[in-house]
Formats: C-alpha cells, sequence, structure tokens
C-alpha cells in the first residue's frame, strides 16, 4: 500500500521574484536531499502543466480561491508507510524549508497537504480532490492529515511520534551538508 501527500500553497509573488527566492534557493537542496531518506518522492511542478512522474494536467484545488492570481506549488510525496513519510515531510530538509513559508507562501484558510491512501501513485486531480474533501467535510479514511490518520483499512489511529522522530535523526543524518548549506540561505 502506498501513502501519499498532496502539499498546496501559494506563492506571494512570482516563482522567479525577489519575495519567492528563499523558496527557489532551498528547493533545489530539497530535491538533492530526498535520495537519502526511506521514502520516494514526486517532483514538484511549478512552471505548470504535467509533472514528470505524476499523471494528468496539474490543477489547483477550489478552497483557494475560484481564481488563482499567485503561483502556486503542489507537490507529492510518498512512500510504504506512514512513519516514513511523516519523518520526511516534518523533518530534516523539508522541515528547514517549511518554517520560513510564512514568507514566501500567502496564508491559508484550507489544509496545506492531505494524506491519500490508495495503493497506487495518485494523480494531480486525486490530490485536488482529496485535499478539497478534506476542506469541506473534515478528516475521513478518504481524505486525512498527520494529527487523524487512518489505516488502509479505514481505521483510526497514532502515529507513534518516537518512531518517527528516529526516522527524522536518521534521514537527517544522510543529509547532513545539505542542512549546513540551506542553514546559510537567505530567507
Amino acid at each position: 500500500m502506498r501513502l501519499a501527500i498532496y502539499n498546496f500553497g501559494l506563492h506571494v509573488g512570482p516563482y522567479d521574484s525577489a519575495e519567492v527566492e528563499g523558496f527557489r534557493l532551498r528547493e533545489a537542496a530539497n530535491l538533492a536531499g530526498r535520495p537519502s531518506t526511506v521514502v520516494s518522492v514526486g517532483a514538484r511542478d511549478n512552471a505548470g502543466g504535467r509533472a514528470p512522474c505524476l499523471g494528468g494536467t496539474r490543477v489547483s484545488p477550489a478552497v483557494s480561491g475560484p481564481v488563482v492570481s499567485t503561483p502556486d506549488a503542489p507537490s507529492f510525496t510518498w512512500g510504504l508507510d506512514s512513519v516514513s513519510v511523516n519523518a520526511f515531510s516534518c523533518g530534516g530538509l523539508r522541515r528547514r524549508q517549511k518554517k520560513p513559508a510564512r514568507h514566501w507562501n500567502v496564508k491559508q484558510q484550507w489544509p496545506p497537504l492531505v494524506r491519500v491512501e490508495n495503493g497506487r501513485l495518485p494523480d494531480w486531480e486525486d490530490g485536488v480532490a482529496r485535499l478539497e474533501r478534506l476542506h469541506d467535510h473534515g478528516p475521513s479514511p478518504a481524505a486525512f492529515h498527520f494529527k487523524q490518520a487512518y489505516d488502509p483499512a479505514g481505521a483510526a489511529y497514532v502515529i507513534d511520534r518516537a518512531v518517527v522522530r528516529a526516522l527524522v535523526d536518521k534521514n537527517s543524518a544522510g543529509q547532513a551538508d545539505l542542512l549546513a548549506s540551506v542553514k546559510t540561505m537567505p530567507v
């Protein structure tokens, strides 16, 4: 069973603008650090159109408003279990990128991510539909987040934070050089 996370945010300016420079600089390190984790990770597609590893045309969720006036930044992360995906998403390079995100992204009134557990790699439309479902109806086995998780059979469960923390530490050891370079980047 694969577990995927669809993330969605809106930048405060165009992708190549000074307002988004900190994000842009960190993105290369974030992508470079993905192979040193225990999960496989989907590609971010800031240019629009199709992502190289995902099917379908990239679309924006309705929860972001009827017209997306600023560039969006969707991405997928996927792995084989909740612990490894949680460790990637909440630790190491990803954490260093998310921490100053308030400088680059519009404050949102919708969920920043949705977990999708469906046994296959989802496409962009599936991620958007699940994010909208989470926004409109709250967590369920079809669309949920880290605070309220469900297993493949649909039963609610709590993610073991100690196991996640140990995996974050293991991933961070493999990303030490990249983590050090990110610390020196401007916000």
